[in-house]
């Protein structure tokens, strides 16, 4: 990436040299030409929120910014970028959506979230921190900037406008109002589950900021939930676990079952055990932030539920499906199995078939289906 202080050379994480999708985009770099062409201080603290794969923070390490993250795969994304660039270990600190934030903000930068409910929670979060003098300069592609995202900025910090459009991407301008009477934080939000649904019907589900579907059971995990294994798996992984209400009916129905629930996001994994603990569950469970299966000794699942995105922020994928499948068979000991929940059109049992060599149709509706497949050897 081309900045007004040279260029970058940014990956995403994990690095795949056949993927085609960069790591920064037009947002980005409008808001480092701003920086640059109106010579705004960047003096006091720094704060970049929502930093997708560190394009921003490895450009102005120089300053010393403070990057806050829902993503694990971004924040390894940049601590990647970083050390490509040179920039010395601490010179940037990183911080999750989960961590409290600093106690004074000089300067906020945010990378408009595709979750309004993110941009929302990060806000009220941060709100306390600024001042009558912070620079507070928000930046997006068209497309994700609206008129709700505008208000949001106006309810929260004060008066917002916004730039002329340039490559398709746009910055918002908000100067804050120390005297403003904000609204309180509505995250984390709970509510109880509809009967119909097995094991959790009638149980609460807690959802932080962020999180797919964070207001009602989305019906893919609510066909997934009807046509759950039988108990008696052993070890079972919730990958890509949301708000963690699959594992957590496994735990219900199964309580000698072993439950991992994993997540590449900090506000997903932070839902899923509190889902977990709002519900009495017993037995014995892990919450581990990190990407897929990484980390999980080979041969020691019997089960793996999975429930995939196929969106990479903006962009369309099967990248992280593939990733999160190639996870699970190595995870899986022999006779393990990988359920799968996905929309027809995706085409997973293609797939699955190519990968674990078999693939068997468990339920199926108009719009989704439940697959499973089995690792031989």
């Amino acid at each position: 990436m081309t900045t007004p202080w040279g260029e970058v050379g940014l990956t995403r994480f994990p690095e795949d040299p056949r993927d085609r999708l960069r790591a920064w985009d037009a947002s980005d770099a409008y808001l480092l030409r701003h920086l640059a062409e109106e010579e705004v201080p960047l003096t006091g603290t720094v704060v970049v929120v929502g930093d997708r794969w560190g394009a921003l923070v490895t450009a102005l390490a120089e300053h010393r910014p403070v990057q806050i993250t829902d993503s694990f795969l971004g924040q390894e994304a940049t601590r990647a970028n970083l050390a490509r660039a040179g920039v010395e270990p601490g010179a940037v600190r990183l911080l999750t959506t989960q961590d409290p934030p600093p106690d004074r903000v000089d300067v906020l930068l945010v990378r408009v979230p595709k979750s309004l409910a993110l941009l929302e929670d990060q806000l009220l979060r941060l709100a306390p921190a600024v001042h009558a003098d912070t620079v507070v300069v928000g930046t997006g592609m068209v497309k994700e900037i609206h008129t709700s995202t505008l208000r949001l900025f106006e309810r929260i910090l004060g008066p917002t406008r916004t730039s002329l459009a340039r490559q398709k991407a746009r910055l918002i301008f908000c100067t804050p109002d120390p005297a403003l009477e904000r609204p309180a934080n509505p995250w984390p939000y709970s509510y109880v589950l509809p009967d119909g649904v097995g094991a959790v019907s009638g149980r609460t589900v807690v959802n932080h900021a962020g999180v797919f579907c964070a207001e009602r059971l989305d019906i893919g995990t609510r066909f997934l939930l009807r046509h759950l294994p039988a108990p008696g798996a052993g070890r079972v992984v919730d990958l890509g676990c949301g708000n963690g209400v699959v594992g957590t009916a496994v735990a219900l129905a199964d309580p000698a079952a072993e439950v991992l629930f994993v997540d590449e996001s900090f506000q997903a994994v932070a839902s899923a055990e509190a889902t977990y603990k709002a519900n009495g569950v017993p037995g014995h469970a892990e919450f581990r932030v990190g990407d897929g299966l990484a980390g999980v000794a080979p041969g020691s699942v019997d089960l793996v539920l999975n429930n995939p995105p196929f969106h990479s922020h903006q962009a369309t994928t099967d990248a992280t499906a593939w990733r999160m499948f190639t996870g699970a068979k190595r995870a899986l000991r022999p006779g393990g199995e990988l359920w799968v929940i996905g929309n027809r059109h995706l085409g997973y049992h293609v797939t699955l078939r190519r990968l674990f060599g078999n693939s068997e149709l468990v339920a199926s509706d108009p719009k989704f289906v439940v697959l499973r497949a089995v690792r031989r050897g």
